[in-house]
């Protein structure tokens, strides 16, 4: 039995505005659409052409993303 790439769960996401990090745990087989810094409170949204806030200001696309993409580096 072949295993897939290994799916990273935990990404970090760096707010654009404030450039604080939180690590965050990302939901598989959702995509979120909002995210609100802990540290200066902005809204963030997906950058145009990704699917989620993960994709756009993570460390770590999301796992849907990562599916579809390939294995992520370590």
């Amino acid at each position: 039995m072949t295993m897939g790439p290994k799916i990273r769960l935990i990404t970090t996401v760096t707010c654009p505005v404030c450039d604080f990090p939180a690590q965050e745990a990302m939901p598989v087989g959702e995509s979120i659409q909002y995210y609100q810094c802990m540290e200066c409170g902005s809204l963030l949204t997906p950058e145009p052409g990704d699917c989620c806030v993960f994709c756009s200001y993570g460390d770590v696309r999301c796992p849907d993303a990562q599916r579809t993409e390939g294995p992520v580096p370590e």
